[in-house]
């Protein structure tokens, strides 16, 4: 099942999304469908999004991978965005793009979109799979390690350009970025899903420490969580060991959430 807006297999199309277009690509199939959510200054191009799409394809599920705004195809600066914004443009996508029950896929910053998108919307999500997930990393990975420095240029400047070690752009950590994150902020309490969730998480994972995932396990009130920890694996988990254990995880909590 599909929404209005959805175009042909395989054609990328933009949503109309207040005064913004929200690009994405929807494959159609049988549910449950699978929604992923990219991570911080990613796009929906990205190896894990492309080698579900292939996993969707093969196995008849129904598949959507999207761009926040400032994001690859979508319009907008990446540098007005925040977490507010960003689970919106995830909300919009599932209502508008997708039907029926969904699987969230969400990639570091996206298992915080996902997260958030569960809890907005219980009835349309049927489980969740993290990979890297990084709720609340605006203020725990950030904000808290930042020395006094960095915190004064964000208050008085408004932002500060980060240097990233996965390329050559820096990262614009806006003033924005870091007091809209607060009004997102989850694991200060419980978190109250009832789905199945399944988390990965590699140990050698230099950006989000792999016990985030159990602190989101022990805040999630939903007893149906496992969580996968990859001894070698970084924070991107791309590698096809890593892709295959994400599909074969995709896969798995499909088939039990259908009964297969």
């Amino acid at each position: 099942m599909t929404g209005p807006d959805t175009p042909p297999d395989g054609a990328h199309h933009s949503l109309p999304h207040g005064s913004a277009t929200i690009a994405y690509r929807h494959t159609p199939g049988r549910g449950p469908g699978v929604v992923f959510c990219s991570g911080f200054m990613s796009d929906m191009s990205g190896t894990k999004a492309v080698a579900l799409e292939d996993w969707a394809k093969a196995s008849g599920h129904a598949f959507t991978r999207f761009d926040y705004q400032g994001h690859g195809l979508s319009s907008g600066r990446f540098i007005d965005g925040t977490i507010g914004q960003w689970a919106d443009d995830a909300t919009a996508v599932l209502d508008r793009v997708t039907g029926g029950p969904q699987i969230l896929v969400g990639s570091s910053m996206g298992g915080w979109i996902a997260l958030l998108l569960a809890l907005r919307r219980p009835e349309r999500v049927a489980g969740l799979v993290g990979i890297a997930p990084a709720p609340d990393f605006t203020e725990d990975l950030m904000w808290d390690l930042f020395d006094e420095p960095t915190r004064r240029t964000i208050l008085d400047d408004g932002v500060w350009m980060r240097p990233s070690d996965y390329g050559p752009e820096p990262q614009p950590i806006t003033r924005a970025l870091i007091e809209d994150g607060r009004n997102h902020l989850l694991l200060r309490g419980p978190l109250g899903l009832t789905i199945p969730v399944r988390l990965l998480h590699g140990m050698r994972d230099p950006d989000v420490p792999w016990r985030t995932s159990l602190t989101i396990a022990d805040k999630l009130t939903t007893p149906d969580v496992r969580i996968t920890l990859v001894k070698d694996g970084d924070h991107r988990l791309s590698r096809p060991q890593d892709i295959a254990l994400l599909c074969r995880t995709v896969g798995e909590l499909a088939a039990e959430l259908t009964g297969g």
